[in-house]
């Protein structure tokens, strides 16, 4: 059997586990996550990752060992550099990982693969999630950003979609958790975190605020998803666990828009981007 580990590398930690290929899923007991400062320099954040892969992958034999990595942009997949220039990560810009992780694991540049974090959770979904047996697919993913990510029957890709145009801004503006929020104090003068608090709202401002996300939301797809005609859409995020106090609306919109369109909520959430990345790995080393 392949010994894979998949990896979320995110701003504030790193996120891992061995993948049983044959069952697509994560195998539990080897799961490790542990926080990483982003803003910390190259040698600490290169220890912190190292000490964390050793932890997961200490009983696999090297030679035999695959690695998938799910990581933020902006980032040269291929070749496993890291061009994020500014803020988060700021110490291994234009850093080769790959060859660094390489020799610090003892392993061949060959073992390892990147794949970015928001194709990753649409390759996960695809590999062991809800979107299983599509031929493609278009994820989104709602939380403190907006991710946009299309599966065209081979592999998944970044869409970037989160500064599109929309209304008088952009579409993360109207689609993210900081819509919630500024939302909700329009609203009502006071102050919520995020759709958790809005659920312990009344039921009025709730629904109100849920109208108002449902006609953004299907607005978003009518304008920038409906073109790629996936026979899927898979919403993921923080915001997915709301979805059905929004979800009568947002179909109803779509519908009145022609638009006949399968809707699933992510099956794994936090655990779609180390299937995917694994997954990642597995075909790009056939």
């Amino acid at each position: 059997m392949q010994n894979i580990v998949g990896i979320d590398i995110g701003g504030s930690h790193i996120t891992l586990a061995q993948v049983d290929a044959g069952k697509r899923e994560i195998i539990s007991s080897t799961y490790v996550r542990e926080h990483v400062d982003a803003f910390e320099n190259k040698e600490v954040i290169f220890k912190a990752w190292i000490s964390a892969i050793n932890k997961v992958a200490h009983d696999l034999v090297k030679e035999d060992l695959l690695i998938g990595i799910a990581m933020p942009g902006p980032f040269d997949y291929e070749n496993g550099i890291s061009l994020m220039r500014q803020g988060k990560f700021i110490d291994i810009y234009q850093v080769n990982i790959k060859e660094e992780l390489a020799k610090r694991l003892a392993i061949s540049q060959k073992q390892i693969h990147f794949v970015n974090d928001a194709a990753a959770f649409m390759e996960g979904e695809v590999f062991g999630g809800c979107a299983q047996g599509f031929n493609s697919a278009f994820g989104v993913t709602l939380g403190t950003g907006l991710g946009t990510t299309f599966f065209n029957g081979d592999f998944a890709a970044d869409e970037d979609l989160w500064d599109s145009p929309f209304r008088d801004s952009i579409s993360e503006d109207y689609l993210a958790t900081r819509w919630f929020v500024n939302h909700y104090k329009e609203l009502t003068g006071e102050e919520i975190s995020g759709t958790k608090d809005l659920l312990d709202k009344p039921t009025e401002i709730q629904t109100q605020m849920f109208n108002d996300y449902a006609d953004s939301f299907s607005e978003f797809i009518v304008r920038y998803v409906d073109h790629y005609k996936p026979e899927v859409l898979v919403i993921g995020g923080n915001i997915a666990k709301a979805y059905p106090h929004f979800e009568q609306r947002f179909i109803q919109n779509l519908t009145e828009n022609n638009i006949n369109l399968q809707v699933k909520i992510s099956a794994i959430f936090e655990d779609a981007a180390i299937l995917g990345a694994a997954s990642y790995a597995l075909k790009k080393r056939i």
